[in-house]
């Protein structure tokens, strides 16, 4: 408890702000600000291309972080491609596979848009896509998704942990059952990489598509895809230009190998050094120690906001991870959102989240009100947003 006191100073804007809409944006810590600061003071170039002393090490340290990053998923460090974030990572899957018109897509009923609207653009080519339903605690059951398969399942497209509700999917499961039937697989792993520990060879996804902004405490604009080596092939490449060939030769050129085939043009290269840094703080902390102290704080989270008369809180207490989505009856959720703002500098986030047709299939048309942690989240956060919502369910 007190490890986790102590890096609460390495977030500035706890000390005035009550933060709990981590599933939108987690805080960036100190450590990760200095050293993208670094390097646009100290070694502000280029990378894989210059052959100077600050280009080196601009070079070093953007594949130092893909190093860290593959470790920290368990994944071969060619299989880490960077992105902008999990909706740019999941359209290049969208956007890069070859899809015929009698294909079929499998989603989930709990998606976030990133994972639902390229899929279902899809429908213009001629694709079906098929939804697999979740149950009344927002858990997408893997038979119901078995069964949804047939000859013509190219892919099955979920997440991990849903980003309104907090519920974990089995996808380890889903992915046993993807690779019986000879179909890509693929995780939206937004909500879980960096919250809970992630062995991506365990699960053994064909893609996984994740921010460093949330979980993982990096810098925005900045992401990765994990893609299996095995398959790249199969994935076409998009974003063609610089860095992405090894040879042009009259009309024709020779694609460079994987990652960097998919990393045309100069990237994010301070933030993906911010992220390579932030996984170092996570390391540090341990993600077992995160994992746990979270679900502490979720526990309790949850416990305080149901006790509270006139508030419907969403989901399977057993199964909600870092995030809680409740509603107090005869309240708008912008205004709770607001009145917690203006009152009490508590940030928590209202609304459809991204996710208009979860939102509609709980009844809730008007949204629904979010509040999610992370380990610099504290009892007396918790305490503070508790109060402030017994005063508001009053004044219904």
């Amino acid at each position: 408890m007190k490890k986790f006191e102590k890096v609460r100073e390495d977030f500035p804007l706890l000390k005035r702000f009550v933060y709990l809409d981590s599933a939108s944006t987690s805080l960036t810590p100190i450590p990760v600000v200095e050293s993208m600061n670094d390097y646009y003071y100290n070694y502000n170039a280029n990378t894989g291309r210059g052959n100077y002393k600050i280009a080196i090490k601009a070079t070093d340290k953007l594949e130092n972080t893909r190093k860290e990053l593959a470790k920290f998923i368990n994944v071969r460090d060619k299989e880490i491609i960077f992105t902008k974030n999990t909706t740019d990572s999941i359209n290049m899957v969208v956007n890069g596979l070859k899809f015929e018109k009698t294909d079929n897509v499998i989603v989930s009923s709990i998606e976030h848009h990133s994972n639902l609207i390229p899929w279902l653009n899809l429908k213009n080519q001629g694709v079906k896509v098929k939804t697999a339903k979740n149950n009344g605690d927002y858990e997408v059951n893997p038979n119901d998704i078995n069964d949804l398969i047939n000859e013509n399942t190219k892919i099955i497209a979920i997440t991990h942990i849903s980003n309104v509700f907090g519920s974990l999917q089995d996808v380890k499961e889903i992915g046993k059952i993807a690779r019986e039937n000879d179909v890509l697989f693929l995780i939206d792993a937004a909500q879980s990489v960096g919250y809970i520990p992630t062995n991506t060879k365990d699960i053994n996804p064909d893609f996984m598509a994740f921010p460093a902004h949330k979980g993982l405490l990096g810098p925005v604009g900045a992401g990765a895809l994990y893609l299996k080596e095995e398959i790249a092939e199969r994935l076409m490449v998009k974003n063609l230009g610089g860095g992405t060939v090894t040879n042009v030769e009259g009309d024709g050129f020779r694609l460079e190998s994987i990652p960097y085939r998919f990393e045309g043009g100069t990237s994010n290269i301070s933030g993906i050094i911010g992220l390579g840094r932030a996984i170092d703080y996570i390391n540090n902390i341990k993600i077992e120690n995160i994992e746990k102290y979270s679900q502490k704080l979720t526990d309790e989270l949850y416990q305080k906001i149901s006790s509270i008369e006139n508030i419907k809180v969403y989901g399977n207490p057993n199964n909600i991870h870092h995030t809680i989505a409740f509603n107090i009856k005869g309240l708008n959720p912008y205004d709770v959102s607001k009145i917690l703002d203006e009152t009490s500098n508590i940030c928590v986030r209202s609304g459809v989240h991204c996710s208009i047709p979860s939102v509609k299939n709980v009844g809730a048309e008007s949204g629904i009100v979010r509040a999610s942690i992370h380990f610099y989240n504290n009892l007396e956060d918790i305490q503070k947003l508790y109060d402030a919502l017994k005063l508001i369910s009053q004044m219904v």
